[in-house]
């Protein structure tokens, strides 16, 4: 069995975007954006997103963020995926250490947020275990309330975590 410190971190590039949108598709819970978003997202945000390579150098995880630009210090998960056949091995915990790690200097990151809908037991625990794990504090309130979005779906609201402050990582630390 493989586990999650056996695959290789890696700044996305646009070859990947075709992958991670195949990826988000599969996972059958995130929101799917568009083909063409994610090959943006591959070369617009490739500094603060990260893909989990296999032995073969293809995409089987990731994570999309970004800088809030109102708040510099600030970096927003956007979507968390990891295929199906290397979930459970800690995998997404991986990535989303490995990257905090890597922005926090670069981009002086000192909070993490994400929005999580009600009910989504799986990435709640992602990121409350990682705010454990860093000695940071989680705050919730709801960013979104389901009425707000505009396309009529029936849409959970949106809740935003915020994680701080992120003093205890460096990119001196080990994964």
């Amino acid at each position: 069995m493989t586990t999650a410190q056996e695959f290789r971190l890696d700044s996305p590039g646009v070859k990947d975007g075709a992958a991670l949108w195949r990826i988000a598709r599969d996972s059958k819970t995130l929101d799917l954006n568009s083909s063409y978003s994610y090959l943006l997202w591959c070369r617009d945000f490739s500094g603060t997103s990260v893909v989990a390579r296999d032995e073969q150098g293809e995409p089987v995880g990731f994570i999309t963020a970004y800088i809030r630009p109102e708040r510099p210090h600030t970096l927003l998960v956007w979507q968390v995926a990891v295929d199906a056949a290397h979930r459970g091995r800690g995998l997404a915990a991986t990535l989303l250490d490995g990257l905090v790690r890597r922005v926090v200097d670069v981009y002086d990151v000192t909070s993490v947020e994400t929005t999580i809908t009600p009910g989504n037991t799986a990435s709640e625990r992602l990121f409350t275990s990682f705010a454990e794990r860093h000695g940071a504090c989680v705050e919730r309130e709801v960013l979104f309330r389901a009425e707000e979005f505009p396309d009529g779906s029936a849409h959970d609201p949106e809740v935003l975590y915020r994680i701080s402050p992120l003093t205890t990582l460096t990119t001196k630390e080990s994964l």
